[in-house]
C-alpha cells in the first residue's frame, strides 16, 4: 500500500529572485527537508536560515515529525536546538 506523498516548497522572492526550500508531505505526519537553493544574487543574506526556520515552525504548528536530508537545514538544526525535538526517529 503506497502512501499518497505532495511535493512542494518554502519559497522567499526578492530583486525578481526567488529562494526556496523543497518539502514534501506524507499522511503519516510526516514533512522531508529536501533540498533548499538560494540564487547567487542572494546569498550571504540569511535567507537559507529564514526558509528552514519557517519550514520548522511550520512542522512545529502542524505536529508533524521532521526527516531532514538537506545540508542548509541540519546545519541550522545545529545551530539552533530549540527545533531538535521536531526530528523524528
Amino acid at each position: 500500500m503506497s502512501q499518497e506523498k505532495t511535493m512542494s516548497r518554502f519559497e522567499l522572492e526578492e530583486e525578481g529572485e526567488t529562494a526556496y526550500l523543497e518539502f514534501e508531505l506524507d499522511r503519516a505526519g510526516w514533512i522531508t527537508l529536501w533540498h533548499t537553493e538560494v540564487p547567487p544574487a542572494l546569498r550571504g543574506r540569511g535567507l537559507a536560515s529564514v526558509l528552514a526556520k519557517t519550514a520548522l515552525e511550520y512542522a512545529r504548528d502542524n505536529k508533524l515529525k521532521v526527516d531532514v536530508i538537506c545540508p542548509s537545514v541540519a546545519g541550522y538544526l545545529a545551530k539552533n536546538p530549540e527545533f531538535q525535538g521536531l526530528v523524528g526517529k
